[in-house]
């Protein structure tokens, strides 16, 4: 069953990483605002149908009216503004740039977290916080630590609200317990209508205009975000979250491999440096030593696998 799980997890994440090819490809004829309105459309559309075959829909019926707020204000926490800066990002910044600002957003959780839930604030999330700036000061600097170089500072600022955003999405939705399929579904709902309103407030409605324009659309709307989501929580019945969540951290590194095929952009070592900071705070935030010290004072000695030494961890958010 953990093989079918690895399998899953790895084609969730390479799902994942596609959010700056498609990024940039689908916004050669749409703003970040077309493009949001249209892939959330789809990625609705994905989530409704899967959500009807599993019956998960019935859970709608569930739903309280504070139910539907605290829904409604996740959806654009996270599938509206998260998206919308990103997309502006990817349009307009280096990709490698904008990639490492993107996944600071676990690191922003260790920050949030005790604030927010009250949680304990240890040594694993003092080190994530720290390795997590480094990152950030890396990619600013490009590795030259006395030197502040960055092409569009004031855009990597708008990508860090994004990845802000995203942090207070997943603390907060800690305090949410519904069915997670039809909850996502509704998430992308709310989407869809916030980037259908700001669309027609700023360049106004528009299409894609090639069929390469529609192919890139509709595959992030079906499969980078909406049946990718499902699988993802399909996979999580499989495996406990605790062994699912390192393959989370692989997302970033397999984003680089895309844009060196696809872009052919400049890749400097400060990049590389400043990706390894970054997994390696997510992995530190992780990993539980209280497990490891426990296992390891047993009699028998036996030491503890990498599921035991994992607690679960926010799993159920890919980007």
């Amino acid at each position: 069953m953990k093989s079918i799980a690895i399998r899953n997890a790895i084609l969730c994440v390479c799902a994942w990483a596609f959010i700056p090819v498609v990024s940039r490809f689908g916004q050669t004829d749409l703003n970040n605002h077309q493009f949001l309105f249209w892939s959330s459309l789809f990625s609705f559309l994905a989530l409704l149908l899967v959500s009807w075959k599993s019956g998960r829909l019935n859970e709608l019926k569930t739903y309280r009216a504070r139910d539907w707020i605290s829904a409604s204000a996740l959806g654009l926490l996270g599938a509206y503004l998260y998206f919308l800066l990103l997309y502006q990002g990817y349009a307009e910044g280096k990709g490698m740039e904008v990639l490492v600002i993107q996944y600071t957003w676990p690191i922003m959780i260790a920050a949030l977290a005790p604030v927010i839930l009250k949680e304990t604030l240890g040594i694993r999330n003092v080190v994530a916080i720290v390795l997590g700036f480094a990152a950030v000061f890396t990619v600013l600097t490009r590795g030259h630590y006395t030197e502040f170089s960055v092409a569009r500072p004031d855009l990597m600022g708008w990508v860090g609200l994004g990845a802000f955003c995203f942090a207070l999405f997943c603390v907060f939705s800690k305090k949410i317990h519904l069915e997670p399929l039809s909850l996502t579904m509704v998430y992308f709902g709310v989407a869809t209508i916030a980037s259908f309103i700001s669309m027609m407030a700023t360049d106004g409605f528009a299409m894609p205009t090639t069929p390469q324009s529609w192919f890139i659309v509709i595959a992030t709307g079906f499969f980078v975000n909406g049946l990718s989501d499902a699988l993802w929580f399909w996979t999580l019945r499989q495996a406990p979250a605790s062994f699912l969540a390192p393959f989370t951290f692989m997302t970033p590194i397999v984003s680089t491999g895309y844009m060196l095929i696809f872009f052919n952009e400049p890749f400097e070592w400060a990049y590389a440096g400043a990706l390894i900071l970054i997994v390696a705070a997510g992995l530190v935030n992780t990993l539980d030593l209280a497990v490891l010290r426990q296992r390891i004072k047993r009699r028998d000695q036996v030491l503890p696998t990498a599921t035991d030494a994992l607690e679960p961890t926010i799993a159920s958010s890919d980007n």
